[in-house]
């Protein structure tokens, strides 16, 4: 799903740099990207609970693995608010939108 993710990012991304200029393609870029990293952390977590087999360790293992994952993805936000000067806001949440549609299906694919 992840591959999904990154090619809703990119198409997002080319569209955002056809309309609206490069600053945009980039802005689509960073946001999708910060979805699609909070994602591999996520994976990363849900991941080291595959051998559990009690059902409260399972949820606490996947709960952990979302808060990871909203955690990245606002760190990389505020990380790119902060440095990149030339944002294109609405770009930037067309990319984290077109991500994120597929972010939960990437963690419901896991074998957990």
């Amino acid at each position: 799903m992840l591959k999904v993710q990154l090619i809703a990012t990119l198409t997002v991304a080319v569209v955002a740099l056809l309309v609206s200029g490069l600053n945009a393609g980039v802005s689509a870029v960073l946001g999708g990207a910060s979805v699609v990293l909070g994602a591999l952390a996520a994976t990363a977590i849900a991941k080291r609970g595959a051998n559990q087999t009690d059902p409260t360790a399972i949820l606490l293992n996947l709960l952990k693995a979302e808060a990871v994952k909203i955690l990245v993805i606002i760190v990389l936000l505020v990380i790119i608010f902060k440095v990149y000067r030339q944002l294109v806001p609405f770009a930037l949440i067309a990319g984290l939108a077109a991500a994120a549609l597929f972010s939960g299906a990437a963690l419901s694919k896991l074998k957990v």
